[in-house]
């Protein structure tokens, strides 16, 4: 195997995480956006035999001044006919020649959950951290299974939402929007005092996408001349991921968020969108969108958790 970290091909790269239905962690805007912010980055290409098998997408800081953390969220992606014991081999090969400086504790999270991961993959590495958990809506089926799929109770708020002729709900790659929305994100964060990557990300990783038109979608919700509620999702590949979510008083006890998710998916899978992941999912700190989550009909999934 041929493990390359330099002069890498952008168009590979994006094939191959497409073609995997990569998280947006692995996607390569992805890396750019935050290298245009000051993160140290580094991607790795695995060929084997003229095919490329897996790719890797690394962050990285330092610590104590002379500890490199080198960290694959979400990632390798691998060929699905590698078999456990090549991706053995490749992490193993990662981990030996990441290119950090100083003392390197290279991290893993794989993108998969606990029992699909082989506990070949990962032998000689050692679980420091829980997995992640998410939910996942599969956009390749017919509305009317979506639809079908959603938890009771949901599909009843979204049901008397759409039937409310005074609100409208739009879905499109406005940049306009998305800086209104980012803009109520902010107050949000203050307010709630919580974190997260910064509203700045989200314009650098439209910035480094070739169309801004395939790297997001803002869907809001309008009633009347007011903005009430509104969702951002970021697209790479085949997959779209929500990055965040803003209501009112009055869109929360309109269910705006219900129409808003729901027209969103219409949308993205009209675009070709395979995958939908609505993101973490915490039902003892974010009990409330935790739940709106799972009641959207999708696959929760933990993920195995982090390697070192």
């Amino acid at each position: 195997m041929d493990v390359k970290w330099e002069s890498l091909s952008q168009a590979d790269w994006e094939e191959f995480h497409s073609s995997q239905r990569g998280a947006l962690q692995q996607a390569w805007i992805y890396g750019e956006a935050l290298t245009s912010l000051g993160v140290s980055m580094a991607r790795a290409m695995v060929w084997q035999d003229g095919q490329l098998v897996a790719i890797a997408q690394f962050m990285s800081k330092r610590v104590l001044g002379y500890i490199s953390l080198a960290s694959c969220t979400r990632g390798p992606i691998f060929h699905p006919d590698l078999s456990p014991a090549d991706r053995a081999a490749i992490y193993k090969r990662l981990r030996q020649s990441v290119p950090v400086p100083h003392l390197k504790v290279p991290l893993f999270s794989p993108n998969c959950s606990g029992e699909q991961l082989d506990p070949v993959e990962t032998r000689g590495m050692s679980r420091v951290m829980t997995g992640y958990s998410t939910v996942l809506l599969d956009l390749t089926q017919a509305l009317s299974t979506l639809k079908a799929q959603l938890e009771g109770k949901w599909r009843n708020r979204l049901n008397k939402v759409l039937a409310n002729v005074k609100l409208q709900v739009h879905v499109q790659a406005s940049l306009k929007r998305c800086d209104w929305l980012l803009g109520q994100e902010l107050a949000q964060r203050e307010a709630k005092k919580f974190h997260g990557l910064p509203t700045d990300f989200v314009k650098a990783y439209i910035a480094c996408a070739a169309d801004h038109r395939q790297a997001f979608v803002v869907a809001y919700a309008e009633l009347g001349k007011n903005t009430v509620g509104g969702m951002l999702f970021l697209i790479h590949g085949r997959v779209a991921s929500y990055h965040v979510g803003w209501s009112d008083e009055e869109g929360r006890r309109l269910n705006a968020h219900n129409a808003l998710l729901w027209q969103a998916m219409a949308y993205l899978k009209d675009m070709g969108i395979e995958v939908l992941d609505l993101g973490g999912v915490n039902t003892h700190d974010l009990p409330g969108i935790s739940r709106f989550k799972l009641g959207a009909g999708g696959q929760p999934i933990t993920l195995a958790g982090t390697y070192f």
